[in-house]
Protein backbone atom coordinates (compact mmCIF):
# COMPACT_ATOMS: atom_id res chain seq x y z
CA UNK A 1 0.00 0.00 0.00
CA UNK A 2 3.01 2.27 0.78
CA UNK A 3 4.59 1.63 -2.62
CA UNK A 4 1.40 2.52 -4.06
CA UNK A 5 1.17 5.67 -2.56
CA UNK A 6 5.12 6.56 -3.43
CA UNK A 7 4.59 6.02 -6.77
CA UNK A 8 1.77 8.56 -7.83
CA UNK A 9 3.04 11.44 -4.59
CA UNK A 10 6.62 11.22 -7.20
CA UNK A 11 4.94 11.40 -10.20
CA UNK A 12 3.32 14.27 -8.77
CA UNK A 13 6.28 15.39 -7.17
CA UNK A 14 8.37 15.56 -10.63
CA UNK A 15 5.61 17.28 -12.25
CA UNK A 16 5.70 19.58 -10.42
CA UNK A 17 9.21 20.34 -10.48
CA UNK A 18 8.90 19.72 -14.49
CA UNK A 19 6.68 23.02 -14.25
CA UNK A 20 8.38 25.10 -12.26
CA UNK A 21 11.49 25.04 -14.27
CA UNK A 22 9.30 25.03 -17.14
CA UNK A 23 8.07 28.34 -16.03
CA UNK A 24 11.27 29.77 -15.39
CA UNK A 25 12.54 28.84 -18.78
CA UNK A 26 9.68 30.35 -20.28
CA UNK A 27 10.20 33.28 -17.95
CA UNK A 28 13.62 33.31 -18.95
CA UNK A 29 13.26 33.34 -22.44
CA UNK A 30 10.40 35.61 -22.85
CA UNK A 31 12.83 38.28 -21.03
CA UNK A 32 15.17 39.95 -23.92
CA UNK A 33 17.93 41.67 -21.40
CA UNK A 34 20.59 44.08 -22.94
CA UNK A 35 24.01 42.52 -23.82
CA UNK A 36 26.14 41.86 -20.98
CA UNK A 37 30.20 41.28 -20.35
CA UNK A 38 30.73 38.19 -18.86
CA UNK A 39 30.82 38.18 -14.93
CA UNK A 40 32.16 36.08 -11.99
CA UNK A 41 29.73 34.79 -9.21
CA UNK A 42 29.21 37.00 -6.45
CA UNK A 43 30.80 39.96 -7.44
CA UNK A 44 29.45 40.16 -10.88
CA UNK A 45 30.94 42.65 -13.08
CA UNK A 46 32.31 44.89 -10.33
CA UNK A 47 36.18 44.25 -11.12
CA UNK A 48 35.72 45.95 -14.20
CA UNK A 49 35.01 49.52 -12.72
CA UNK A 50 38.51 50.80 -12.59
CA UNK A 51 39.66 53.52 -10.61
CA UNK A 52 38.03 55.85 -13.02
CA UNK A 53 34.78 54.70 -13.79
CA UNK A 54 33.43 57.07 -16.93
CA UNK A 55 36.90 55.34 -18.35
CA UNK A 56 36.78 51.58 -17.59
CA UNK A 57 32.82 51.92 -18.28
CA UNK A 58 33.69 53.57 -21.94
CA UNK A 59 35.92 50.70 -22.82
CA UNK A 60 33.68 48.22 -21.70
CA UNK A 61 30.90 49.57 -24.20
CA UNK A 62 33.17 49.70 -27.28
CA UNK A 63 32.78 45.91 -26.92
CA UNK A 64 29.62 45.32 -25.64
CA UNK A 65 27.39 48.42 -27.21
CA UNK A 66 26.22 51.50 -25.99
CA UNK A 67 23.45 50.00 -23.87
CA UNK A 68 24.87 47.24 -21.60
CA UNK A 69 23.64 45.50 -18.59
CA UNK A 70 25.88 44.86 -15.95
CA UNK A 71 25.67 43.18 -12.46
CA UNK A 72 27.29 44.99 -10.08
CA UNK A 73 27.18 42.86 -7.00
CA UNK A 74 23.66 42.24 -6.21
CA UNK A 75 22.46 44.89 -8.24
CA UNK A 76 21.58 44.98 -11.86
CA UNK A 77 23.18 48.19 -13.91
CA UNK A 78 21.90 49.43 -17.29
CA UNK A 79 24.84 51.63 -18.81
CA UNK A 80 24.16 54.07 -21.69
CA UNK A 81 27.07 55.69 -23.59
CA UNK A 82 25.46 56.72 -26.44
CA UNK A 83 23.42 60.24 -27.37
CA UNK A 84 20.49 58.14 -28.39
CA UNK A 85 20.02 56.07 -25.70
CA UNK A 86 20.63 58.96 -23.14
CA UNK A 87 17.46 60.03 -25.16
CA UNK A 88 15.20 57.16 -24.41
CA UNK A 89 16.14 57.40 -20.91
CA UNK A 90 16.00 60.92 -20.41
CA UNK A 91 13.70 61.97 -22.34
CA UNK A 92 11.40 59.08 -23.81
CA UNK A 93 10.89 57.08 -20.71
CA UNK A 94 11.60 59.84 -18.27
CA UNK A 95 9.75 59.17 -16.10
CA UNK A 96 9.99 55.41 -15.32
CA UNK A 97 13.85 56.95 -14.76
CA UNK A 98 13.06 59.82 -12.47
CA UNK A 99 14.05 58.15 -9.24
CA UNK A 100 16.92 57.39 -7.58
CA UNK A 101 18.71 54.88 -6.51
CA UNK A 102 19.61 54.39 -2.15
CA UNK A 103 22.99 55.96 -1.82
CA UNK A 104 24.00 54.44 2.10
CA UNK A 105 26.27 57.88 2.44
CA UNK A 106 24.19 60.05 1.41
CA UNK A 107 21.18 58.12 3.78
CA UNK A 108 23.40 59.02 6.54
CA UNK A 109 24.96 62.17 5.76
CA UNK A 110 21.58 63.66 4.53
CA UNK A 111 19.00 63.34 6.80
CA UNK A 112 17.55 59.94 4.42
CA UNK A 113 18.29 61.71 1.30
CA UNK A 114 15.94 64.25 2.24
CA UNK A 115 17.96 66.36 0.10
CA UNK A 116 17.50 67.53 -3.51
CA UNK A 117 20.08 65.09 -5.35
CA UNK A 118 19.74 62.08 -4.00
CA UNK A 119 15.96 62.30 -2.93
CA UNK A 120 13.51 59.51 -4.51
CA UNK A 121 11.28 60.67 -6.88
CA UNK A 122 7.59 61.65 -5.51
CA UNK A 123 6.21 64.59 -3.67
CA UNK A 124 8.98 65.39 -0.93
CA UNK A 125 11.39 65.71 -4.06
CA UNK A 126 8.83 68.43 -6.15
CA UNK A 127 8.72 70.50 -3.09
CA UNK A 128 12.74 70.54 -2.20
CA UNK A 129 13.31 71.29 -5.95
CA UNK A 130 10.89 74.12 -5.85
CA UNK A 131 12.02 75.77 -2.71
CA UNK A 132 15.33 75.36 -4.40
CA UNK A 133 14.38 77.05 -7.65
CA UNK A 134 12.46 79.42 -6.11
CA UNK A 135 14.51 80.57 -4.17
CA UNK A 136 18.00 80.70 -4.92
CA UNK A 137 18.55 79.13 -8.33
CA UNK A 138 15.43 81.08 -10.29
CA UNK A 139 16.48 83.40 -13.36
CA UNK A 140 15.39 86.31 -10.91
CA UNK A 141 17.24 85.17 -7.66
CA UNK A 142 20.23 85.03 -9.77
CA UNK A 143 20.14 88.09 -11.15
CA UNK A 144 19.31 89.73 -8.20
CA UNK A 145 22.90 88.36 -7.22
CA UNK A 146 24.89 89.83 -9.74
CA UNK A 147 26.22 92.65 -7.45
CA UNK A 148 27.44 89.96 -4.73
CA UNK A 149 29.21 87.87 -7.48
CA UNK A 150 31.31 90.60 -8.62
CA UNK A 151 31.96 91.81 -5.01
CA UNK A 152 33.58 88.08 -5.04
CA UNK A 153 35.10 88.08 -7.86
CA UNK A 154 37.15 91.55 -7.34
CA UNK A 155 38.25 89.80 -3.64
CA UNK A 156 39.66 87.22 -5.96
CA UNK A 157 41.21 89.40 -8.11
CA UNK A 158 43.04 91.27 -4.99
CA UNK A 159 44.05 87.89 -3.79
CA UNK A 160 45.87 87.08 -6.71
CA UNK A 161 47.30 90.49 -7.19
CA UNK A 162 48.59 90.23 -3.87
CA UNK A 163 50.14 86.87 -4.12
CA UNK A 164 51.57 88.27 -7.27
CA UNK A 165 54.41 89.79 -6.29
CA UNK A 166 55.64 86.79 -4.87
CA UNK A 167 58.31 85.09 -6.63
CA UNK A 168 56.16 81.50 -5.37
CA UNK A 169 54.06 80.04 -7.70
CA UNK A 170 50.11 80.53 -6.72
CA UNK A 171 48.24 77.45 -5.45
CA UNK A 172 45.31 78.62 -7.90
CA UNK A 173 43.28 75.34 -6.84
CA UNK A 174 42.41 76.97 -3.20
CA UNK A 175 41.91 80.69 -4.35
CA UNK A 176 39.22 79.05 -6.74
CA UNK A 177 37.61 76.53 -4.11
CA UNK A 178 37.71 79.50 -1.92
CA UNK A 179 36.41 81.91 -4.24
CA UNK A 180 32.96 79.37 -4.93
CA UNK A 181 32.49 78.78 -1.21
CA UNK A 182 33.07 82.68 -0.92
CA UNK A 183 30.02 83.00 -3.19
CA UNK A 184 28.06 80.25 -2.28
CA UNK A 185 28.21 81.44 1.33
CA UNK A 186 26.89 84.60 0.89
CA UNK A 187 24.13 83.51 -1.58
CA UNK A 188 22.84 80.93 1.00
CA UNK A 189 23.76 82.18 4.43
CA UNK A 190 24.46 86.32 3.58
CA UNK A 191 27.68 86.10 5.27
CA UNK A 192 31.58 86.43 4.46
CA UNK A 193 32.98 82.41 4.06
CA UNK A 194 36.07 82.50 6.89
CA UNK A 195 39.00 82.20 4.43
CA UNK A 196 41.58 82.32 7.26
CA UNK A 197 42.95 79.86 9.94
CA UNK A 198 41.62 76.61 11.46
CA UNK A 199 37.89 77.28 10.58
CA UNK A 200 39.00 77.48 6.35
CA UNK A 201 40.93 74.11 6.65
CA UNK A 202 38.11 72.23 8.46
CA UNK A 203 35.84 73.31 5.90
CA UNK A 204 37.84 72.30 3.42
CA UNK A 205 38.52 68.98 4.70
CA UNK A 206 34.98 68.48 5.16
CA UNK A 207 34.12 69.46 1.74
CA UNK A 208 36.86 66.80 0.35
CA UNK A 209 35.15 64.37 2.93
CA UNK A 210 31.78 64.54 1.70
CA UNK A 211 32.64 64.02 -2.28
CA UNK A 212 34.84 60.94 -1.18
CA UNK A 213 32.29 59.81 1.00
CA UNK A 214 29.21 60.02 -1.71
CA UNK A 215 31.39 58.73 -4.49
CA UNK A 216 32.83 56.20 -3.10
CA UNK A 217 32.53 52.18 -2.65
CA UNK A 218 29.91 51.36 -0.13
CA UNK A 219 29.12 47.71 0.49
CA UNK A 220 25.13 48.05 0.93
CA UNK A 221 25.21 50.16 -1.95
CA UNK A 222 26.01 46.68 -4.59
CA UNK A 223 24.96 43.67 -1.58
CA UNK A 224 21.69 45.34 -0.06
CA UNK A 225 21.41 41.70 1.63
CA UNK A 226 24.85 41.82 3.67
CA UNK A 227 23.85 45.70 4.79
CA UNK A 228 24.45 44.35 8.24
CA UNK A 229 28.05 44.01 7.96
CA UNK A 230 28.39 48.04 7.99
CA UNK A 231 26.98 47.82 11.20
CA UNK A 232 28.72 44.74 12.37
CA UNK A 233 32.52 46.05 11.12
CA UNK A 234 32.08 49.79 11.76
CA UNK A 235 32.24 50.53 7.87
CA UNK A 236 29.53 53.14 8.53
CA UNK A 237 31.61 55.16 11.18
CA UNK A 238 33.07 57.32 8.55
CA UNK A 239 30.04 58.41 7.10
CA UNK A 240 28.34 59.18 10.94
CA UNK A 241 31.83 61.24 11.66
CA UNK A 242 31.54 63.35 8.67
CA UNK A 243 27.76 63.52 9.09
CA UNK A 244 28.30 64.70 12.84
CA UNK A 245 30.37 67.39 11.72
CA UNK A 246 28.25 69.11 9.41
CA UNK A 247 25.26 68.91 11.38
CA UNK A 248 26.89 70.64 14.25
CA UNK A 249 27.83 73.20 11.88
CA UNK A 250 24.36 73.74 9.97
CA UNK A 251 23.02 73.31 13.29
CA UNK A 252 24.89 76.62 14.69
CA UNK A 253 24.24 78.91 11.07
CA UNK A 254 20.05 78.13 11.53
CA UNK A 255 20.62 79.04 15.13
CA UNK A 256 22.71 82.03 14.31
CA UNK A 257 19.87 83.51 11.87
CA UNK A 258 17.31 82.72 14.39
CA UNK A 259 18.79 84.56 16.73
CA UNK A 260 19.38 87.60 14.13
CA UNK A 261 15.84 87.31 13.14
CA UNK A 262 14.81 87.55 16.88
CA UNK A 263 16.72 90.95 17.43
CA UNK A 264 15.41 91.96 14.45
CA UNK A 265 18.54 92.13 12.34
CA UNK A 266 17.21 89.64 9.82
CA UNK A 267 16.77 90.97 6.19
CA UNK A 268 15.14 88.18 4.62
CA UNK A 269 17.66 87.69 1.76
CA UNK A 270 19.55 84.35 1.96
CA UNK A 271 18.42 81.42 2.00
CA UNK A 272 18.53 80.13 5.80
CA UNK A 273 15.74 83.33 6.65
CA UNK A 274 13.78 82.01 3.48
CA UNK A 275 13.27 78.53 5.01
CA UNK A 276 13.09 79.57 8.29
CA UNK A 277 9.97 81.70 6.97
CA UNK A 278 8.50 79.04 5.14
CA UNK A 279 8.71 76.79 8.20
CA UNK A 280 6.70 79.46 10.55
CA UNK A 281 3.63 79.78 7.54
CA UNK A 282 1.06 77.94 8.78
CA UNK A 283 -0.34 78.00 4.93
CA UNK A 284 2.02 76.28 3.41
CA UNK A 285 1.33 72.56 2.21
CA UNK A 286 4.30 71.52 2.62
CA UNK A 287 5.93 70.60 6.44
CA UNK A 288 9.64 71.70 6.29
CA UNK A 289 11.08 70.24 9.20
CA UNK A 290 14.72 71.49 10.12
CA UNK A 291 16.34 68.11 8.66
CA UNK A 292 14.98 69.11 5.45
CA UNK A 293 16.26 72.62 6.00
CA UNK A 294 19.96 71.28 6.69
CA UNK A 295 19.59 68.38 4.53
CA UNK A 296 19.12 71.33 1.41
CA UNK A 297 21.71 73.32 2.96
CA UNK A 298 24.35 70.84 2.54
CA UNK A 299 23.11 70.22 -1.34
CA UNK A 300 23.65 73.49 -2.54
CA UNK A 301 26.98 74.17 -0.58
CA UNK A 302 28.34 71.50 -1.70
CA UNK A 303 27.27 71.20 -5.27
CA UNK A 304 27.75 74.48 -5.50
CA UNK A 305 31.33 74.71 -4.71
CA UNK A 306 32.81 71.25 -5.62
CA UNK A 307 31.67 71.73 -9.24
CA UNK A 308 32.11 75.71 -9.87
CA UNK A 309 35.82 75.26 -8.83
CA UNK A 310 36.71 71.94 -10.72
CA UNK A 311 35.39 73.44 -13.75
CA UNK A 312 37.22 76.75 -13.53
CA UNK A 313 40.48 74.74 -12.12
CA UNK A 314 40.22 72.28 -15.83
CA UNK A 315 39.58 75.77 -17.68
CA UNK A 316 43.22 77.55 -16.68
CA UNK A 317 44.84 74.13 -16.96
CA UNK A 318 43.88 74.01 -20.64
CA UNK A 319 44.30 77.63 -21.42
CA UNK A 320 47.40 76.37 -19.94
CA UNK A 321 47.88 73.86 -22.41
CA UNK A 322 46.66 75.57 -25.44
CA UNK A 323 48.40 78.99 -26.02
CA UNK A 324 46.42 79.99 -29.20
CA UNK A 325 43.09 79.23 -27.46
CA UNK A 326 44.51 81.54 -24.31
CA UNK A 327 45.50 84.53 -26.79
CA UNK A 328 42.25 84.12 -28.74
CA UNK A 329 40.12 84.48 -25.47
CA UNK A 330 42.18 86.76 -23.95
CA UNK A 331 41.29 89.12 -26.92
CA UNK A 332 38.10 88.71 -27.21
CA UNK A 333 37.43 89.77 -23.39
CA UNK A 334 40.00 92.50 -23.46
CA UNK A 335 38.55 93.83 -26.35
CA UNK A 336 35.25 93.81 -25.24
CA UNK A 337 36.18 95.43 -21.87
CA UNK A 338 38.53 97.70 -23.10
CA UNK A 339 39.25 100.27 -20.87
CA UNK A 340 37.93 98.42 -17.56
CA UNK A 341 39.35 97.45 -14.46
CA UNK A 342 36.98 94.59 -14.20
CA UNK A 343 34.33 92.84 -16.40
CA UNK A 344 30.88 93.35 -15.10
CA UNK A 345 28.25 90.74 -15.78
CA UNK A 346 27.01 92.94 -18.21
CA UNK A 347 29.63 92.66 -19.98
CA UNK A 348 29.36 88.81 -20.56
CA UNK A 349 26.62 88.40 -23.62
CA UNK A 350 28.66 89.85 -26.50
CA UNK A 351 31.49 87.33 -25.32
CA UNK A 352 30.99 84.56 -27.30
CA UNK A 353 34.55 82.85 -27.46
CA UNK A 354 33.75 82.59 -24.25
CA UNK A 355 31.11 81.00 -23.77
CA UNK A 356 32.04 78.32 -26.50
CA UNK A 357 35.44 77.88 -24.73
CA UNK A 358 33.29 77.18 -21.04
CA UNK A 359 30.91 74.64 -23.50
CA UNK A 360 34.30 72.80 -24.93
CA UNK A 361 35.17 72.74 -21.11
CA UNK A 362 32.29 70.83 -20.04
CA UNK A 363 32.27 68.45 -22.86
CA UNK A 364 35.97 67.46 -22.55
CA UNK A 365 36.35 67.65 -18.55
CA UNK A 366 32.33 66.93 -17.25
CA UNK A 367 32.68 67.56 -13.32
CA UNK A 368 30.30 64.35 -13.26
CA UNK A 369 30.61 62.57 -15.98
CA UNK A 370 28.15 59.74 -15.30
CA UNK A 371 25.95 62.25 -13.84
CA UNK A 372 24.08 61.17 -11.18
CA UNK A 373 22.59 57.47 -11.21
CA UNK A 374 19.19 56.96 -11.44
CA UNK A 375 16.64 53.64 -10.52
CA UNK A 376 13.54 52.61 -12.41
CA UNK A 377 10.30 52.99 -11.27
CA UNK A 378 8.68 50.29 -12.97
CA UNK A 379 9.70 47.52 -16.01
CA UNK A 380 9.79 49.22 -19.14
CA UNK A 381 11.32 47.89 -22.90
CA UNK A 382 13.42 50.18 -24.58
CA UNK A 383 14.56 49.41 -28.41
CA UNK A 384 13.29 45.87 -27.81
CA UNK A 385 15.15 45.16 -24.57
CA UNK A 386 13.44 44.47 -21.35
CA UNK A 387 14.12 46.35 -18.48
CA UNK A 388 13.88 45.50 -15.27
CA UNK A 389 12.36 47.39 -12.41
CA UNK A 390 14.90 48.83 -9.61
CA UNK A 391 17.38 48.67 -12.26
CA UNK A 392 19.99 51.40 -11.76
CA UNK A 393 21.14 53.46 -14.23
CA UNK A 394 24.35 55.44 -15.19
CA UNK A 395 23.96 57.79 -18.23
CA UNK A 396 28.22 57.71 -19.27
CA UNK A 397 28.19 61.42 -20.65
CA UNK A 398 31.88 61.27 -20.82
CA UNK A 399 31.64 58.40 -23.23
CA UNK A 400 29.26 60.38 -25.22
CA UNK A 401 31.28 63.27 -25.64
CA UNK A 402 34.02 60.71 -27.21
CA UNK A 403 31.41 59.81 -29.83
CA UNK A 404 33.68 60.31 -33.25
CA UNK A 405 30.14 60.24 -34.90
CA UNK A 406 29.36 62.88 -33.20
CA UNK A 407 32.70 64.97 -32.33
CA UNK A 408 35.06 65.98 -34.68
CA UNK A 409 38.75 65.18 -32.95
CA UNK A 410 36.47 64.35 -29.37
CA UNK A 411 40.33 64.46 -27.12
CA UNK A 412 41.39 67.52 -28.57
CA UNK A 413 40.45 71.13 -27.10
CA UNK A 414 38.38 73.48 -30.13
CA UNK A 415 36.14 75.90 -28.90
CA UNK A 416 35.38 76.81 -31.94
CA UNK A 417 33.03 73.88 -32.64
CA UNK A 418 30.38 75.68 -30.38
CA UNK A 419 30.89 78.78 -31.77
CA UNK A 420 28.43 78.81 -34.57
CA UNK A 421 26.78 75.74 -32.70
CA UNK A 422 23.11 76.54 -31.16
CA UNK A 423 23.46 73.72 -28.72
CA UNK A 424 23.61 74.87 -25.25
CA UNK A 425 22.85 73.60 -21.56
CA UNK A 426 19.03 72.20 -21.51
CA UNK A 427 19.89 68.94 -22.99
CA UNK A 428 16.75 69.15 -25.17
CA UNK A 429 19.42 68.99 -28.27
CA UNK A 430 20.02 65.37 -29.86
CA UNK A 431 20.93 65.15 -26.11
CA UNK A 432 25.10 64.66 -26.93
CA UNK A 433 25.44 67.42 -24.64
CA UNK A 434 24.08 66.82 -21.44
CA UNK A 435 26.73 68.43 -18.64
CA UNK A 436 23.93 69.02 -16.28
CA UNK A 437 21.67 65.92 -17.26
CA UNK A 438 18.01 65.88 -18.72
CA UNK A 439 14.75 65.35 -17.89
CA UNK A 440 13.13 65.99 -14.32
CA UNK A 441 16.13 65.34 -12.72
CA UNK A 442 18.19 67.89 -14.49
CA UNK A 443 20.01 69.94 -12.06
CA UNK A 444 17.98 73.07 -11.72
CA UNK A 445 21.52 75.50 -10.67
CA UNK A 446 22.75 75.64 -14.18
CA UNK A 447 22.24 79.48 -14.95
CA UNK A 448 23.65 80.26 -11.71
CA UNK A 449 26.39 78.04 -12.52
CA UNK A 450 27.43 78.89 -15.49
CA UNK A 451 27.21 83.13 -14.93
CA UNK A 452 29.22 82.89 -11.99
CA UNK A 453 31.99 81.01 -13.72
CA UNK A 454 31.81 83.07 -16.87
CA UNK A 455 32.17 86.28 -14.87
CA UNK A 456 35.32 84.29 -13.05
CA UNK A 457 36.78 82.87 -15.98
CA UNK A 458 36.54 86.35 -17.68
CA UNK A 459 37.97 88.59 -15.28
CA UNK A 460 40.74 85.51 -14.76
CA UNK A 461 42.10 86.44 -18.37
CA UNK A 462 41.09 89.79 -18.61
CA UNK A 463 43.43 90.84 -15.09
CA UNK A 464 46.60 88.41 -15.86
CA UNK A 465 48.73 86.86 -17.74
CA UNK A 466 49.07 82.84 -16.58
CA UNK A 467 52.19 80.65 -17.01
CA UNK A 468 53.94 78.15 -15.82
CA UNK A 469 56.56 78.05 -12.89
CA UNK A 470 60.28 78.92 -13.91
CA UNK A 471 61.77 75.40 -15.03
CA UNK A 472 58.39 74.03 -15.88
CA UNK A 473 57.05 73.03 -19.89
CA UNK A 474 53.32 72.36 -20.65
CA UNK A 475 54.44 68.56 -20.95
CA UNK A 476 54.84 68.79 -17.22
CA UNK A 477 51.56 70.29 -16.24
CA UNK A 478 49.53 67.46 -13.78
CA UNK A 479 46.22 66.12 -15.59
CA UNK A 480 45.50 63.24 -14.05
CA UNK A 481 42.02 62.61 -12.92
CA UNK A 482 40.97 61.52 -9.81
CA UNK A 483 37.60 60.75 -9.29
CA UNK A 484 35.26 61.10 -5.67
CA UNK A 485 31.59 62.55 -6.59
CA UNK A 486 33.36 64.86 -8.95
CA UNK A 487 36.26 64.34 -11.53
CA UNK A 488 38.97 66.98 -10.19
CA UNK A 489 42.70 67.74 -10.89
CA UNK A 490 44.51 65.10 -8.91
CA UNK A 491 47.20 67.64 -8.71
CA UNK A 492 46.80 71.54 -7.30
CA UNK A 493 47.19 73.73 -9.86
CA UNK A 494 50.19 76.10 -9.77
CA UNK A 495 50.70 79.13 -11.89
CA UNK A 496 52.73 82.26 -12.03
CA UNK A 497 50.08 85.36 -12.69
CA UNK A 498 51.57 88.30 -14.13
CA UNK A 499 48.85 91.31 -13.33
CA UNK A 500 48.21 93.13 -17.25
CA UNK A 501 46.97 96.41 -15.43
Amino acid sequence: MALELLIPISLILVLLLLSIKLALFSTKTSVKLPPSPRKLPFIGNLHQIGLLPHKSLHKLSKKHGPFMLLQLGQVPTLVVSSSEMAKEILKTHDLIFASRPKVNAADIMLYGSQNLAFSPYGEHWRQMRKIAVTNLLSMKRVQSLHGTMEEQVAHMLSKISAASSSISPINLSKILFSFTNGMLFRAILGTSFDEEGENKMKFHEMMEETAVLLGGFNVEDYFPSFGWLCSLFGLDERAKRASSKWDSVLDQMIKDHVNRTKKGEGEDDDLIDVLLSIQGDPKKEFSLSKDHMKALLLDMLFAGSETGYVILEWSLAELIRNPKVMKKLQDEVRGKAFGKSMVKEKDLSDMNYLKAFLKEILRLHPPAPLLVPRESMESCRIQGYDIPKKTRVIVNYWAITRDQQIWDSPEELWPERFETNPIDFKGQHNYEYIPFGAGRRMCPGVHYGVTITELALANLVHRFDWKLPDGMVIEDLDMTETHALTVKMKSNLLLVAKPCF
